[in-house]
């Protein structure tokens, strides 16, 4: 693909694809609400603000394949996550619908199914347990991925993304932990790959306690580089096992413990 547009490329994550992403794709197009820092002279960015359709249409304009990291990237209250992470994605998925967009990589998150136990290793095709607000509109953001996919051909992959860092830095990440040049290896799955319709992948490395069965990503072509395990005897030795709740218990982790009410024992008796 010649043109490729990165929304959220403000964010933690668009930075690293603003610099790992250039040699692929050299039309990278950047877009967030804000300016992201050190914005060097050879970047194409172009302001939006997701909720307002015009502002969506615009930097979707002549793009080929979307990577969609734009909204709010964490919990919020509900007025912030409706605006940005459901009306803004929906604008994005219609804008790119009417641009001719033929690819989008949805940033979806752990969050989406954060309820499952740690006990528990699961696959893409479990019911969705969204640990918080945050969490709800990631699901939501894959039902209508694969809504544009079926209904009007785009080429979508949902990417339920773990901890984007150079290592991993605590326990829980040992779990989830995505180097970035491996989420990369997944975005080009989605953005290349021929023949794809709609796809789930889990955004982790090659993690030894991971909580996910990948294996689908890898039947799609992923060879992840990084190991968490490489770095997890200095990680446990700062970070040892909290005390029995609901943020231990749960992949999801303090997302599932903020305003948590359940009855605890009760509801992890049922996994």
């Amino acid at each position: 693909m010649k043109r490729v547009l990165v929304t959220g490329a403000a964010g933690g994550i668009g930075g690293h694809l603003r610099r790992l992403l250039p040699p692929i794709y050299p039309g990278l197009v950047l877009s967030d609400i804000r300016t992201p820092q050190n914005l060097q002279p050879g970047e194409v960015f172009i302001p939006a603000d997701l909720t307002r359709m015009a502002e969506v249409e615009r930097i979707c304009t002549g793009i080929e394949g979307i990577v969609h990291l734009g909204g709010v990237s964490t919990e919020a209250p509900w007025e912030a996550i409706l605006n940005a992470n459901i009306i803004g994605c929906y604008n994005l998925f219609e804008a790119a619908r009417r641009a001719g967009v033929k690819r989008i990589v949805f940033a979806s998150s752990n969050h989406a199914v954060g309820f499952y136990p740690r006990s528990t290793t699961i696959g893409i095709d479990v019911i969705g347990r969204p640990d918080s607000r945050y969490g709800l509109s990631k699901h939501f953001g894959e039902g209508l991925g694969a809504l544009y996919a079926y209904k009007h051909g785009i080429g979508v992959t949902s990417l339920r993304i773990g901890n984007v860092n150079e290592t991993p830095i605590d326990r829980r990440r040992l779990a989830i932990w995505l180097r970035p040049d491996d989420l990369v290896r997944l975005i080009r799955i989605g953005l290349e790959r021929p023949g794809l319709v709609y796809e789930v992948m889990y955004g982790v490395s090659d993690n030894k306690r991971s909580w996910y069965d990948n294996s689908h990503a890898l039947d799609l072509g992923y060879r992840p580089e990084g190991r968490s395990e490489d770095f997890a005897a200095d990680v446990l030795a700062r970070d040892p096992a909290g005390a029995d709740s609901p943020g231990e218990f749960y992949q999801g982790g303090t997302y599932c413990e903020d305003e948590y009410s359940a009855d605890f024992q009760a509801m992890k008796s049922k996994g």
